[in-house]
């Protein structure tokens, strides 16, 4: 059997709410780092500790840090809304599978792009990567469904991942020191967008356009 049969091997469909298992791991991590300050530093993603002390478990203990409740509050919202589409539609085990790794390769990129550009006292925190993954796979899955912004203006799914792509190109471009990882964020659409490529042979892009034609 050929390499690419193994990795599009399907799983067999098993629902398990695994979104609020996600969400409610965040919760239990930000109340541990809420009481103990220290414990975040080494759950969150440094070029130094990973480098240096080899704590690797950082490229995936990050995504559950969170700086506030706020921060806490909106990532997991786009969890429970684009998450728990996306596990109902694919499985909790695709989801799993999208979710953790679209999470690990973006901690891998940040730590790639913090090392090369010598932003080695960053500490990466934060889901919106992943989430950002599952914001692509939303809107593959469901290319025609309208997204309320605010609660008012409906904006088509593909349509609201190229704005936030463009709008995290462009903050990386001329914000680069604001403390928001914007290439973290776009590592998240690259990588569902690969995710789709390899794992389920779906050109998202096709998708897309064979929907508004």
């Amino acid at each position: 059997m050929n390499l690419l049969k193994i990795v599009r091997r399907p799983f067999r469909y098993v629902f398990f709410n695994a979104t609020f298992f996600v969400i409610g791991f965040n919760l239990l991590v930000f109340l541990l780092t809420n009481m103990m300050r220290s414990l975040g530093n080494y759950l969150a993603l440094n070029v130094i500790l990973i480098h240096e002390y080899k704590m690797y478990w950082q490229f995936f203990t990050y995504m559950f840090v969170h700086g506030d409740f706020s921060h806490l509050f909106f990532n997991m919202l786009g969890l429970f809304f684009f998450g728990l589409a996306v596990e109902q539609s694919l499985g909790s085990k695709e989801f799993l599978l999208i979710y953790f790794i679209s999470g690990i390769f973006c901690g891998i990129a940040s730590y790639l792009f913090y090392l090369f550009t010598g932003a080695y006292y960053v500490f990466l925190v934060g889901a919106l990567g992943a989430i950002n993954s599952l914001l692509l796979a939303y809107a593959v899955i469901f290319p025609r469904n309208r997204i309320y912004m605010m609660g008012i203006l409906p904006i088509p799914a593909p349509l609201l991942v190229a704005i936030y792509a463009g709008i995290e190109i462009a903050s990386q471009l001329f914000t680069l020191r604001n403390g928001i990882a914007h290439m973290t964020h776009l590592a998240g659409f690259a990588i569902a967008w690969l995710y789709f490529m390899i794992r389920m042979g779906i050109n998202p892009w096709k998708i897309w356009k064979d929907a508004y034609r």
